[in-house]
């Protein structure tokens, strides 16, 4: 057995207490519950709990899938920004829908979203970069995300002249920055089980119902 698959089988899955889960005492609608999950992973320590896994596909079809983060969660939808020059803003402006992953170990807690993906206004994504940090002004500042890059050096470079900008002029734009927000047509809460006896829960889009849901259970 190589050193990769004694690693590999070695790992033991969720070797922590998992907390209890009743879907019939859940809300009639997912934003509440992703609420109340987000901010239970944050009291149990959960290593960055607002990054999440965003798959998109190109003009072909062809599945892609990076670690973003979460810039808010509100009853327009899951909102993240990028730029729209990137790969992922070029997908989506192709195929205006995607698929999100938010996975808590320290909980076995997944959440997944998909639906179609709208953009924000321009001052809407002007605001979602200023309210971060001057890190971040100066990476968006960078631009040219996902172009091909000539060395390290040209990199150094270039977010060093970012950075200068972004300490003397704190209000600068950054004309391809975007906010992203995916409408929900499905999230699906998964509360895992040391005995395998996982359960999801689903809710669906559903203007039939009063509260434009319907919630269902599925098998693990």
């Amino acid at each position: 057995m190589t050193d990769f698959h004694h690693a590999l089988r070695s790992l033991k899955v969720w070797d922590t207490e998992l907390p209890a889960f009743d879907p019939a005492a859940t809300p009639a609608e997912p934003l509440p519950l992703f609420h109340d999950w987000f901010t239970a992973a944050v009291a149990a320590g959960q290593t960055e709990p607002h990054t999440l896994s965003l798959a998109t596909a190109d003009e072909a079809g062809r599945p892609d899938v990076r670690t973003v983060m979460l810039h808010d969660a509100d009853a327009r939808g899951w909102h993240f920004a990028s730029h729209a020059t990137s790969a992922k803003g070029r997908q989506l402006a192709a195929r205006p829908e995607a698929a999100l992953g938010f996975y808590w170990p320290v909980q076995g807690r997944q959440v997944r979203i998909r639906g179609r993906v709208t953009t924000g206004t321009p001052e809407e994504a002007y605001e979602d970069l200023h309210a971060r940090t001057t890190g971040a002004l100066a990476s968006a500042l960078v631009g040219r995300q996902s172009e091909v890059l000539e060395s390290p050096e040209t990199l150094a470079e270039a977010s060093a002249a970012a950075w200068r900008r972004a300490e003397t002029e704190p209000e600068a734009a950054a004309p391809t920055w975007t906010l992203y927000v995916v409408e929900p047509a499905e999230v699906e809460f998964f509360q895992g089980d040391a005995r395998r006896r996982h359960l999801r829960l689903r809710y669906r889009r559903d203007p039939a119902t009063a509260t434009g849901w319907t919630r269902e259970l599925l098998w693990p």
